[in-house]
């Protein structure tokens, strides 16, 4: 390949990437998840040390001219004076210790936020939730950084959050809401989903009687079946279809 073609290529790769990052961010105000406030991002296909994530800008509006550039410290690439989104250093700290994790959702479901103040178990209770992963543990800011204004604004509280969602799917944030990783942005998407439906299903299952749960086994099998591309795919189209965009 020419070095014209290669980097032709290179910019096609790119521009795919944040097409679809744009798309997470429609969809996900499309279905509930994500409302004024919260964020979808991406790591940079080409450079792993860099991540795209909207200025800041409520999702439901967000278009390609919105998307920003990051180093993995939070920090701008470029000159753009946009105001970025205060809680970028979640991304950044989940990308920086996760390589695993190429996509990120931090959102304020509020079907979820019982579930962050109190034992009750968000654990998947019906097959497409089991997406979530079986462990779905709870970050209190309050442990290491006592009262704040509740909003991940630095990098030693990215890292913190990111240790507690380890090597899971989802973390859930004490009174604030949840964050949500996988290995690309069309599987986050449906973690994102998964975690709000299995929230809303516990909650009125409880109000008939005690729920149960889907085995470790049962997680493991199903959410590799549903997180593979065939399921992931027709997911996608059924939410970029909802979000005003079927034929793409």
């Amino acid at each position: 390949m020419s070095a014209s073609n290669a980097a032709s290529h290179d910019r096609d790769v790119v521009e795919a990437t944040l097409t679809t990052l744009v798309m997470a961010n429609r969809i996900l105000a499309r279905e509930g998840i994500i409302d004024n406030f919260g964020h979808v991002s991406v790591r940079h296909p080409l450079n792993p040390e860099r991540y795209f994530l909207s200025r800041s800008r409520s999702p439901e509006i967000v278009s390609r001219d919105d998307i920003l550039e990051f180093t993995l410290e939070g920090e701008l690439v470029g000159d753009d004076p946009r105001k970025p989104y205060a809680e970028r250093h979640i991304h950044g700290a989940i990308f920086k210790d996760r390589p695993d994790v190429n996509a990120v959702t931090h959102h304020h479901a509020r079907s979820i936020l019982p579930f962050t103040m109190s034992d009750v178990s968000l654990r998947p209770m019906f097959h497409m939730a089991s997406v979530i992963g079986a462990t779905i543990p709870v970050w209190d800011s309050q442990h290491e950084f006592g009262d704040t204004n509740m909003l991940v604004d630095s990098m030693p509280m990215g890292h913190s959050l990111a240790r507690t969602l380890g090597s899971n799917r989802a973390v859930l944030m004490r009174g604030h809401g949840a964050t949500c990783a996988a290995s690309d942005l069309k599987a986050v998407v449906m973690i994102s989903i998964g975690l709000r439906d299995n929230a809303e299903l516990v909650q009125s299952t409880r109000q008939m009687g005690e729920v149960t749960y889907l085995t470790d086994g049962e997680i493991e099998k199903t959410s590799a079946m549903l997180l593979s591309p065939m399921p992931v795919a027709r997911a996608w189209d059924y939410w970029v279809a909802r979000a005003g965009y079927g034929g793409l």
